[in-house]
């Protein structure tokens, strides 16, 4: 069984250089690739409750959340992120690291591999 599941796009660098933190640490990592397959809004619910990052943390400010026309306030509360992620998986950040019952967003990169190592 993994160590550590990514969730995991390739098109992004910071998640590609978890994967290969992972990989250099000998970390076995289960890959998953969330815009393929995404979580659904009671797995995302799960997610936020081991995230050790604010809950809001979690969702991505970039041109879809403004073309979409959320606001912070749309995104507060565990259930709210949970629902926006659910109907739009491109807006959650990358990566998540997930060991047990811990989970990082693994931004900035340096947080990774102490997340790795289980400090």
């Amino acid at each position: 069984m993994a160590e550590v599941t990514v969730l995991h796009n390739p098109r992004c660098s910071t998640s590609r250089a978890a994967m290969e933190a992972a990989a250099a640490a000998g970390v076995e990592v289960n890959d998953v690739r969330y815009l393929t397959d995404p979580l659904d809004e009671a797995a995302l619910r799960d997610l936020l409750g081991k995230l050790e990052d604010p809950p809001t943390d979690l969702v991505r400010r970039d041109a879809t959340f403004a073309l979409l026309g959320l606001g912070d306030d749309d995104v507060a509360t565990v259930d709210q992120v949970a629902a926006v992620l659910a109907a739009n998986p491109k807006l959650m950040q990358r990566p998540v690291l997930i060991r047990g019952d811990r989970a990082i967003i693994g931004r900035p990169k340096d947080r990774v591999p102490a997340f790795l190592r289980g400090e």
